[in-house]
């Protein structure tokens, strides 16, 4: 999640309008993704990089259609050893540079570091209770946890658990089996759409919820509740393994990304 919000505010928000002010036209990033315009609808169209093992189109589902216009993918026809040829043919230090799977502003890929240094009240120690409400356990702060988790617990039940909801209210830990994280239904909000003007109706897509995720067949549909603008329910043909609050979920039709919206519920308040 980190990454589409830099991408939408920083590096194709406050750096697009920098780059703007010095009357360049575009911003170009490294990013394995392709664009191009629509002839007949006119409207800018995401697809997913030429090299699937690399693809980052799922980090930028936000992009507005100017974002989306004003930039440039160099390598996003490529494929890794062709990115790699070209920078060493231009000589390139980065060339034989490791493929990097951290954060960008967390270089020493410390996270529990970073966010103890500004979120100290993250790392309190609370609860761990089971789906009946009966306390298993002990946390060391919610920070240290995520949805579908089933290693690090430091508990002792005699069975497999995993994490199946963090309750920042009560600074709770909740487990439970494995069909406690696999879900079937899904709620999201902060809606993008980028193949289409609006969800008017049910749609099929496949559905992506975390970076490499297997995309599963699933329908999305437009909820009108009157309280959240742009909310959808996404209802998969099979279950998947913890689709976690906050996290993306974006939309696909093949290699072209329909748009996305972040994950604000799961099963019982989707139901």
């Amino acid at each position: 999640m980190p990454c589409t919000v830099c991408n939408r505010e920083i590096k194709f928000g406050s750096l697009l309008h920098r780059a703007r002010a010095w009357d360049a036209a575009a911003v170009a990033t490294g990013h394995y993704a392709r664009v191009t315009r629509d002839p007949r609808t006119e409207r800018f169209l995401l697809w997913r990089g030429a090299d699937a093992r690399k693809d980052q189109s799922d980090f930028l589902w936000p992009l507005s259609q100017a974002q989306l216009g004003a930039a440039r993918f160099p390598v996003g026809a490529l494929s890794k050893p062709e990115v790699r040829d070209k920078a060493r043919t231009l000589g390139l230090v980065t060339a034989e540079k490791p493929d990097s799977q951290e954060i960008c502003f967390i270089p020493d890929d410390d996270y529990r570091g970073f966010l103890r240094a500004r979120i100290p009240g993250a790392f309190r120690r609370g609860p761990i209770v089971d789906g009946a409400g009966r306390v298993v356990g002990e946390h060391e702060g919610l920070a240290n946890y995520t949805v579908g988790q089933r290693r690090g617990l430091g508990l002792a039940l005699g069975r497999t658990v995993y994490v199946s909801a963090l309750d920042p209210a009560t600074n709770t830990v909740v487990v439970g089996d494995a069909g406690d994280v696999d879900i079937e239904t899904l709620v999201a909000d902060q809606t993008n759409w980028i193949a289409i003007e609006r969800l008017e109706g049910p749609l099929t897509v496949t559905a992506q919820i975390r970076h490499r995720h297997e995309p599963a067949r699933a329908t999305v549909w437009p909820l009108d509740n009157g309280h959240v603008e742009g909310q959808v329910r996404v209802r998969f043909e099979s279950p998947q393994r913890a689709p976690a609050p906050g996290q993306s979920v974006v939309f696909y039709d093949g290699d072209l990304v329909v748009g996305g919206g972040v994950i604000s519920g799961r099963r019982a308040e989707a139901a």
